[in-house]
């Protein structure tokens, strides 16, 4: 079977995943067993080598036949190094399969990328939604092999795109999804891509200008090397030393000169060349594969510069810097003073800079959008039943049928239990739920639902829901705020600032479904009824729509208020053979059952009514 051409059903993602992993793991097993073979063979010709040599020292002309094995060494030398970087390639396939068995079985999380660096306290809704972190959404999908694509599924998580923009990354995730084995290869590339490429750095390197104009300077170092093998030869012909003398001096003085400017450039050539080489790889790979969605296409195009392959032109530097690091060498250092090759190499991989240099922030950033796209391909493919959602402009409005939480388990994985799908419509005329409910019922995680999968829409990935439709909209949640104790912040006063916050975004252009759990608890009852129908009613009046959470059954009668902009919805539990139960289903109305007294009960706590 074409892993990359085939249909799946439900499982199948899980059936291609294990039959790759088993075919590699079977060709990695022998190929080790091979690789160990050869460094045996080479152990065994070399003693041999030794030994005959031992025996026909006394016997020049024999040594020659010595050649033989010496040249066999070579050959399984090469046979064995060949072999070696075959087998870590093929173990970062191994490790690609297996992480997609994870995240089916749902044994994913805390091996991945949690992308913590990424987490900004004051965004309106990255830590409520457990954006990044341990077991986050970002590790869930961050399938990528670059800190470019890192940095670009990052900010598609963190912003929202234009619709235009959303239906061009459906397009490109819908033309990726069957492709495993280029994503395979993708993520078998290089080892260190991921450790070595510091996007910012290399960009900026490109765009910097050069430390030597393409002007005298290079003229006058290759002068100066022609006149030093001139006094040579005056020296040889005439028998004088004292022109290659003062050549000398004067090269050696000028080298001098030189030396701190030279040093700056050669380095900061050298690192900028290591991580384009890293980068090179999946440049090559994205240059050669074809494309047909218009995204796709476009970032391909992205990488040409004047008909050049990037990759090709990375190569090109790399060759110069290659040679440039000989420098380093001893022997050929006292050379290098005399003849000016390094700053020759200097000045030829500084005019690579002037003509590619400008070009190198957009590599980096057509490489992060393609990788992000096949993260979220990598999704699509693992979760066919998940919909691509549907955007309208008139809004605001946020309609699902079958709406769950992309991160539970879809089966009883890893011990759990179901994920329940619900059906929520906020939008003609609806504005606000008021979700009430016992502890522990799904609240919190049926907003988190409704985030996730509204993040995850405006991304251009698919939802896991069975239909949603929904329009422009600016997410905006306070559902886990805390408190600073540096700061001297209380969990309150931290509370009204991201209220504050919330009302501050509503009153911009695009509506902001907004998600508000337990909502200014940190007050007196009499004031946070208040406060709560203020902040409400401040947010449906601004044309937002959302969702607020309560104990207090009091906040349950705001929407008496409100008319048809607002209606009661509900959570509930039952308690039998003495634990709760609970079935995770949005019903109608005010919830009409209370667990506080029974959960106290269920840990010991001999809590009795009065």
């Amino acid at each position: 079977m074409d892993v990359d051409t085939a249909k799946h059903g439900e499982n199948s993602a899980a059936e291609v995943y294990a039959g790759q992993l088993e075919q590699l793991q079977r060709t990695q097993a022998m190929e080790q067993r091979r690789e160990k073979l050869l460094g045996v063979a080479k152990l065994v010709i070399a003693l041999l080598t030794l030994i005959a040599a031992a025996l026909l020292i006394h016997h020049a002309t024999a040594l020659v036949l010595l050649l033989i094995p010496v040249a066999l060494f070579v050959v399984l030398a090469a046979l064995q190094e060949k072999l070696v970087r075959a087998v870590r390639s093929r173990g970062r396939a191994i490790v690609f399969y297996e992480r997609g068995l994870a995240r089916l079985n749902g044994r994913w999380a805390g091996d991945g990328e949690t992308g913590e660096r990424f987490l900004d306290s004051a965004h309106p809704y990255a830590r409520d939604l457990d954006l990044f972190g341990k077991a986050s959404l970002f590790e869930f999908l961050c399938t990528v092999r670059t800190r470019a694509g890192e940095e670009t599924l990052a900010q598609w998580l963190l912003a929202a795109a234009p619709v235009d923009e959303i239906v061009a990354r459906q397009g490109a995730v819908r033309e990726l999804e069957g492709r495993v084995k280029f994503r395979e290869t993708l993520s078998s590339l290089g080892e260190t891509v991921r450790l070595g490429v510091q996007p910012e750095s290399v960009a900026g390197w490109g765009e910097r200008k050069a430390v030597f104009g393409p002007g005298g300077t290079r003229v006058l170092t290759t002068v100066l090397a022609i006149l030093w093998v001139a006094s040579l030869a005056c020296w040889v012909v005439w028998g004088s030393p004292l022109f290659a003398l003062g050549m000398t001096l004067l090269n050696f003085a000028y080298s001098h000169h030189l030396h701190v400017r030279l040093e700056l450039a050669a380095e900061s050539i050298e690192k900028a060349a290591d991580d384009l080489k890293l980068l090179a790889e999946v440049l090559a790979l994205l240059e050669k594969e074809h494309f047909v969605s218009p995204k796709l296409v476009t970032l391909q195009d992205a990488l040409k510069r004047e008909g050049i392959a990037p990759s090709k032109a990375v190569r090109k530097l790399a060759g110069l810097v290659d040679y440039l690091e000989s420098r380093h060498n001893i022997f050929a250092r006292p050379f290098d003073i005399l003849l000016f090759w390094s700053a020759q190499l200097v000045f030829r991989a500084e005019k690579w800079q002037r003509e590619f240099g400008p070009a190198i922030r957009g590599w980096i950033e057509a490489v992060g959008e393609f990788e992000a796209l096949t993260a979220l391909s990598a999704f699509a493919y693992e979760h066919p039943g998940y919909g691509m959602p549907e955007f309208i402009e008139k809004g605001p409005l946020f309609d699902a049928e079958g709406l769950a939480h992309p991160l539970l388990p879809a089966g009883k994985a890893a011990g759990k239990s179901d994920a329940v799908e619900n059906d929520v419509k906020l939008g003609d005329r609806l504005q606000l739920m008021v979700l009430s409910g016992p502890n522990m019922a799904g609240k919190s995680t049926f907003m988190r639902s409704i985030g996730v999968n509204t993040v995850l829409a405006q991304c251009g990935a698919p939802v896991r829901a069975r239909r949603l439709t929904l329009s422009p909209l600016r997410v905006a949640a306070s559902i886990c705020v805390l408190d600073s104790l540096t700061g001297g912040i209380s969990r309150f006063y931290a509370e009204i600032h991201r209220i504050k916050l919330i009302t501050d975004l509503a009153a911009g252009p695009v509506p902001v479904l907004f998600l508000l759990d337990e909502l200014l608890s940190g007050t007196n009852s009499h004031d946070r009824l208040a406060g709560t129908q203020f902040v409400l009613e401040t947010l449906v009046a601004r044309n937002a729509i959302g969702i607020v959470s309560t104990h207090d059954l009091a906040l349950a009668r705001i929407p008496e208020t409100m008319g048809e902009q607002a209606v009661n919805y509900h959570f509930e539990d039952r308690f039998e053979d003495g634990k709760l139960i609970f079935d995770y289903k949005l019903k109608p109305g005010i919830v009409q059952t209370s667990n506080a007294l029974e959960l106290m009960r269920s840990i010991g706590l001999g809590v009795t009514c009065t």
